[in-house]
């Protein structure tokens, strides 16, 4: 049995499974694709059981910048990102890192947006924030500012965003500062989005919220009444997916099979009948 998987910690809540085994059953591949809880202190050990069934493998916090030194090659991007959320097994049997994450926020973003990026806002400083900062840069956005908790927790993105061709002129302040640009982005939890910062960020054209559940988050159920364009979690979880199922199976992705499956899914959570 050929297996690929998702890693990290929390990930009972990760959709991930869901959309890989829907891609494995579209185009008929006797796949498994299971999720595994793993902190950064136990990853070595888990990647070194791997046997040679293990095809490729998701990683999702707190992992995808402790994997990097772990990896026997990494791609320039996620280098550049210092990041990555994809194990890809090569066929003398060592791990090479990846960054979808980066053209997924791109796919995610184009799709539902065809309109001028010069600004942007993302709220949060981790290692997604990261990959989206990248993705705005590759969209051409110019101006990035990153509204953290704690300023200095951010230093890891603006360093990454810094090492991008295009790199952005980057200002950090903390989430009671004004979001500037045409699209804000949200990596922080729903939890954080408290009424006055959904009131902030009522000017941008774009709201994308990372986050796909709890759904609708505060900034996703305030964008239709502003008629802000709505890019979510979701859109981001499979476009991501679709690449790292590209790499693991040599097949194209079933993308509308991969995403008609999350949100089936997500529509089951949210009744409590989730499978």
């Amino acid at each position: 049995m050929t297996r690929c998987g998702v890693l990290g910690d929390p990930i009972a809540h990760s959709l991930s499974p869901v959309l890989h085994r829907a891609g494995y059953a579209a185009v008929g591949l006797d796949w498994e694709y299971d999720a595994h809880r793993v902190d950064e202190a136990g990853l070595a050990d888990f990647l070194a059981r791997c046997d040679t069934s293990w095809r490729g493998l998701s990683l999702t916090m707190p992992l995808k910048r402790a994997v990097l030194p772990l990896a026997s090659t990494v791609s320039d991007l996620a280098r550049m990102a210092g990041g990555a959320n994809t194990l890809v097994r090569r066929t003398d049997g060592s791990w090479h890192a990846d960054n979808t994450d980066v053209p997924g926020a791109v796919a995610a973003l184009t799709e539902r947006y065809a309109g001028e990026l010069r600004g942007a806002t993302v709220l949060g400083g981790g290692a997604t924030a990261t990959s989206v900062g990248l993705a705005l840069a590759e969209l051409g956005v110019s101006e990035l500012t990153l509204l953290v908790r704690s300023p200095e927790r951010a230093a890891e993105t603006v360093t990454a965003l810094t090492r991008h061709p295009r790199a952005p002129r980057v200002r950090v302040a903390t989430l009671e500062a004004e979001p500037e640009g045409e699209v804000v982005v949200s990596t922080i939890p729903a939890a954080a989005q408290g009424p006055e910062l959904v009131e902030r960020c009522a000017s941008a054209r774009v709201v994308f919220d990372v986050i796909y559940h709890p759904w609708p988050t505060p900034l996703a159920a305030a964008a239709p009444e502003r008629d802000q364009v709505l890019v979510g979690g979701l859109d981001l979880l499979v476009h991501q997916a679709a690449l790292q199922f590209a790499q693991f199976t040599g097949v194209e992705a079933p993308l509308g099979a991969m995403r008609r499956a999350g949100e089936e899914e997500l529509a089951a959570r949210s009744t409590g009948h989730a499978r």
